[in-house]
């Protein structure tokens, strides 16, 4: 704290002043407040100091600025410093309360060089998925596209063995193409530079797609799914791909964790939002675990099955880009509901 008149003369200084500046008190008291600022910012400091004592007010000194103050051995210490006015019974005065900022700023440049850093492997990053998607996924689906040559029997007769190795090989390969999309969009996701194209959408049309892209899993594992809504069409106003991508993720995870029964779909309005529920008779979710389902690569221990854990994770990114959200009912042993609502035309 440093006390000053009118005429800029210290009156009085405290003693982390004393320790700041490297003055004695009565070094400092009776000098100019200019001594304790740096030379080549003398001649400014004077017009200044005279133009806050004409309309003094409880403020910042140079807000927005870097400020130094200068040591009794020249050295110099950045500060913030604050002023506020004093009547007194010899005339107007001036309390500085002056703060040494000098650990505050290394801190500052620490995490201002870490993130040029964290900045620069973002869009190293960034830049390989730019440039890897394309190489991930074309080995992947002409193993796929092979795959499934050769379990349609087009180049020739299999024996039983040999049909299900290569199926073993087409779920491998599903699996991995499901893991390096998922990884593809969080990664773009959070860059933003995933592209929300909006357009309108026919809600029935959406997950009748869907149902039928997925039906063969189903029938594998002896379930049932159906779909249900209303009769005239829903209409919404939406990235196609990305409901898509979010209803197959919500239907193919309650295929994989239903043991025995049905998954249902159903399409219904909710006020001014679409609500899209995927119901499975499955073993059920405790209340504790819900919470974390949307977290990136959460995976629970009563859900032994394979998986990257970024499915739900993504879903729900993909659902807030979309203006909506995904939210879950559950229970052990009692099945699921997962509901994506999104917003329609009003």
């Amino acid at each position: 704290m440093v006390i000053v008149d009118g005429a800029g003369i210290i009156l009085l200084v405290n003693s982390q002043a004393e320790r700041m500046f490297g003055y004695e008190r009565a070094e400092i008291v009776g000098r100019p407040i200019e001594t304790l600022v740096p030379e080549r910012f003398r001649p400014r400091h004077e017009s200044d100091r005279n133009g806050y004592l004409a309309a003094p007010r409880v403020r910042g000194m140079g807000e927005g600025l870097t400020l130094y103050g200068r040591r009794r051995d020249g050295t110099e210490v950045p500060v913030e410093i604050s002023l506020s006015p004093i009547d007194i019974g010899t005339g107007r005065c001036v309390i500085a309360s002056i703060r040494d900022v000098t650990e505050r700023r290394r801190v500052e440049r620490v995490l201002a060089e870490k993130n040029a850093e964290l900045q620069a492997a973002n869009e190293a990053k960034d830049r390989f998925f730019a440039s890897m998607s394309h190489e991930l996924r074309t080995p992947l689906n002409a193993i796929l596209g092979f795959t499934g040559t050769m379990l349609m029997r087009l180049p020739g007769p299999l024996t039983t063995t040999q049909e299900d190795q290569l199926r073993i090989v087409q779920r491998s390969s599903r699996h991995l193409l499901g893991l390096i999309n998922d990884l593809l969009d969080l990664a773009r996701i959070g860059s933003g530079k995933l592209e929300v194209r909006a357009e309108t959408i026919v809600c029935q049309r959406a997950l009748a797609e869907i149902v039928e892209a997925l039906l063969p899993a189903a029938q594998e594992r002896g379930l049932a799914l159906t779909s249900s809504g209303p009769e005239a069409p829903m209409e919404i106003c939406t990235d196609a791909r990305a409901l898509a991508q979010i209803l197959f993720n919500l239907t193919s995870n309650a295929i994989k964790f239903t043991e025995r029964g049905s998954v249902h779909v159903t399409i219904s309005a909710a006020g001014t939002a679409a609500r899209f529920s995927v119901r499975d008779t499955g073993i059920g979710i405790a209340e504790a675990d819900c919470a974390r389902l949307f977290q990136p690569f959460a995976r629970l221990e009563s859900h032994a099955q394979e998986g990257s854990g970024l499915g739900l994770h993504v879903s729900q990114q993909l659902a807030h880009l979309l203006g909506g959200r995904i939210s879950v009912e559950s229970s052990p042993g009692a099945g699921s509901v997962f509901t994506l609502e999104l917003p329609r035309p009003s």
